[in-house]
């Protein structure tokens, strides 16, 4: 128990009223047996940092079994300072052969050679949107809703010709 709380006569504990620094009072709070206000609950601090704030190697733990464990801490494992430039030196070695595997790797010919082989009537479907696409741009340039039109805008509407030519060969293979 605290010494700001206060005890009845029929056993209740109390936090007595208080004035805040605005002038205002705070009420008279009634609290259970071992309360712990909350500026005064101590910090948690995990098991991994109370092993370093000790700074001391671990003393080791003598077992139910007489045998001694040297780490205190389930699960800890600690690393020399030899098995960290080991860790690193096989790091840094696994990279320098993938990069070299990489190096190595040629892409086939025929991946190459070889465009994917696509639906003629997806691909016709596809060239007619561009199209539509094309000339509504030009109605666009037209109208003047365009006033300046980007390099990349003025490129389409001169591969308007290529679509075209390309739908009609498209359209002779599917009749």
């Amino acid at each position: 128990m605290y010494s700001n709380n206060v005890v009845t006569e029929s056993g209740d504990t109390f936090i007595p009223a208080s004035q805040r620094p605005d002038g205002t009072w705070r009420k008279a709070r009634r609290v259970k047996e071992g309360y712990v206000p909350q500026e005064e609950v101590p910090l948690y601090e995990s098991k991994g940092k109370q092993f370093m704030s000790r700074n001391t190697k671990p003393e080791p733990v003598r077992l139910s079994t007489g045998e001694t464990a040297h780490r205190p801490i389930p699960g800890l494992i600690i690393i020399d300072d030899k098995e960290k430039k080991q860790a690193k030196k096989k790091n840094k070695n696994k990279v320098e052969e993938v990069t070299k595997q990489i190096q190595n790797v040629t892409i086939c010919e025929k991946a190459k050679e070889a465009p994917v082989q696509t639906d003629p009537a997806k691909k016709l479907k596809n060239l007619k949107k561009r199209l539509r696409e094309v000339e509504t741009l030009e109605e666009k340039l037209k109208s003047g809703l365009i006033p300046k039109p980007e390099p990349e805008q003025l490129a389409k509407i001169q591969r308007k010709n290529d679509l075209l030519m390309q739908i009609r060969e498209l359209e002779k293979q599917i009749v």
